[in-house]
């Protein structure tokens, strides 16, 4: 939930700004009053098929929200959250949405029993339905932290359709949960999804279940351990047993619940999860509110000097006046804060479009030689299975980098404007990273048949002519046209037009099917490419959105300063009753400015939550 100090900080900034009339100070702290109203912390459970991810999450919420079953695999994410009463609703977005939450979605009630036939391959085969996710409200607890936990389809690695999907979601997360069972240690895909999730979301944790399936567990994750170091990958790595945590909770077993291993569990989602989510929230208030003091301090303390003298009101005046032009500066274009952001998001686009290209091409290189060292109608499923898996295993990569890139850039633009003011990024929302619902599968192009009866056509139309043609020449010498020379050079002849003619046809799909692969790689070209431009385009709109505000916060701030030292005070006694509230004032702000810092300060120190 919202940390209750950072909430009640934020109301008394807001007071204190409609009090000394600064409207231009308000949306800043409104905002950071909204997302800290938004208490949800997400949670993704991820991992290959059938690793034990959906009973894990029952196991967490100690229900039987997610299916499991042997048969049963999930195809639609199940968002799990606190709700004083347990409800299901499907939700499906309107197409164009990256699956992000808006008022156009069509929502759905259903039971909970019937949330296995929405949300299984077994009942909704490939995500049919076209649902976003399924979100279940159930009292829990654990989840009345904020804490939000998203079962999702098995992944497959990183290069599946459902992988890529995932990638994408992974920016918007507070923790991953990486799923896989004692049976085998780490396999290359886990790791590699691993080492992408590290670079997009701050907590990765390593979770090994079924233990209680498996009596060389511990020699598992000895070993996923040792991959996780070599890989030099942070994670903490935790074994528990879903069926004896289920098991121990219905028996009330404390000794089982330990040995479950979901005590370590439950503790690293509320310390370091939903603690560093509070911790976050703690930092980037004080932050916000000290933005605040800051403006209205510079106000309150030049009109508290032009009170106290006067003569040096005019000097003063000019310092802030310079102050408030060079702060006016940074809004124009030619402040190199903006040629950054300008220049950088050219050069990434450049960049991210290269890197797309390069990585399509070199998939389209290694198919066409598949489909060129055999014939496409013998290997054209397992074919079609394994480029669309290259196809989205580009895709996520150049995603992942996009990502670490527009961060990189949005930290250089911070830079250069850190040199007026300090602030902090706005949070920035990378999405896509997979080509599911942009573009249609590849399809094998229609062939052309060459059943018995074509072949049978075929044969005797080349053993007729080269029957006929020996024939002929045998009947020089004074033989039949008939004979064994002629029909065995007939034979020969239309065994050998079958052979070219089904060579022609092997070499007209292999062409085809080439040309099905150049083209579906040009549409995720484009598709994607689209995607990432207007990525990018959105960012630097945040940003230049963000850094202009800020800019006019101060500008606003020094304007007022301005205006207060030029104030002449005739009056003695009215301008020693001014100091006299001025300095009142002043403290009730530097008073609110500490309780600021004492926020910051909290961070990390167990501050109440």
């Amino acid at each position: 939930m919202a940390v209750p100090e950072a909430v009640a900080l934020v109301d008394l900034a807001l007071k204190a700004v409609t009090a000394y009339d600064r409207p231009d100070l308000a949306p800043r702290l409104r905002q950071t009053k909204a997302r800290l109203t938004d208490p949800v912390v997400r949670v993704l459970v991820v991992g290959e098929f059938k690793q034990g991810k959906s009973q894990l999450v029952n196991a967490l919420v100690n229900a039987t929200v997610c299916p499991v079953d042997d048969d049963i695999a999930t195809a639609v994410p199940t968002l799990v959250r606190f709700g004083e009463e347990t409800s299901v609703t499907l939700v499906r977005e309107a197409p164009g949405t990256d699956g992000v939450a808006t008022e156009k979605a069509e929502r759905t009630v259903v039971g909970l029993d019937q949330l296995a036939e929405h949300v299984s391959e077994a009942g909704n085969p490939g995500n049919r339905a076209r649902l976003t996710r399924a979100e279940v409200t159930l009292p829990r607890k654990l989840l009345q932290s904020g804490l939000a936990l998203v079962d999702t389809p098995g992944v497959g690695g990183l290069g599946s359709a459902h992988g890529a999907a995932t990638m994408s979601a992974l920016p918007t997360a507070d923790a991953v949960l990486l799923v896989s069972d004692a049976s085998q240690e780490y396999t290359a895909p886990e790791l590699e999804f691993l080492q992408a999730a590290r670079k997009l979301c701050p907590n990765v944790a390593c979770i090994v279940t079924k233990t209680d399936l498996y009596p060389h567990w511990r020699r598992i994750v000895e070993l996923d351990e040792r991959h996780l170091r070599t890989a030099r990958i942070d994670a903490e790595l935790l074994p528990v047993s879903s069926a004896l945590r289920l098991h121990a909770a219905r028996t009330q077993d404390l000794d089982l619940i330990a040995e479950s291993g979901f005590q370590a569990l439950t503790s690293f989602l509320l310390r370091k999860v939903v603690g560093a989510a509070d911790d976050l929230d703690r930092r980037s208030t004080s932050q916000d509110v000290l933005v605040t003091c800051q403006a209205l301090e510079a106000t309150m303390r030049a009109e508290l000097m032009s009170q106290n003298d006067p003569e040096k009101a005019g000097q003063l005046a000019r310092e802030l006046e310079a102050a408030r032009s060079r702060v006016d500066g940074l809004r124009q274009r030619s402040a190199r804060w903006q040629t950054t952001l300008t220049d950088g998001v050219a050069d990434l686009i450049a960049d991210i479009e290269y890197d797309l290209r390069d990585r399509l091409r070199a998939v389209s290189r290694d198919a066409e030689q598949l489909l060129e060292d055999a014939d496409p109608a013998d290997i054209w499923d397992q074919f079609a299975e394994w480029f669309h898996k290259q196809v989205a295993h580009a895709v996520a990569q150049n995603f992942v980098w996009t990502t670490e890139r527009a961060r990189w850039l949005a930290e250089q633009v911070a830079e250069h404007f850190a040199e007026a003011v300090d602030v902090t990024l706005p949070e920035l929302r990378v999405a896509g990273g997979s080509v599911a619902g942009l573009v249609d599968p590849l399809e094998m192009p229609a062939d052309e048949k060459f059943g018995i009866g074509q072949k049978l056509f075929v044969g005797a139309r080349g053993g007729y002519g080269g029957m006929l043609m020996f024939g002929l020449a045998s009947t020089f010498a004074g033989i039949a046209l008939l004979n064994p020379l002629s029909v065995g050079a007939g034979l020969l002849f239309g065994a050998k037009t079958v052979r070219d003619e089904k060579k022609r046809l092997k070499q007209r799909r292999q062409a085809e099917s080439k040309n099905a692969v150049r083209r579906h790689i040009d549409e995720v070209t484009f598709q994607v490419g689209k995607d990432s431009r207007d990525n990018l385009r959105r960012i630097q709109r945040d940003l230049r959105d963000h850094f202009t505000t800020v800019a006019d916060e101060l500008s606003e701030a020094l304007k007022e300063s301005v205006a207060a030292a030029q104030t002449a005070l005739k009056d003695d006694a009215e301008r020693q009753q001014r100091v006299a509230d001025l300095e009142a004032e002043l403290e009730r702000v530097t008073g609110l400015a500490e309780r600021a810092r004492a926020l910051a300060a909290a961070v990390g120190s167990g501050g109440p939550t």
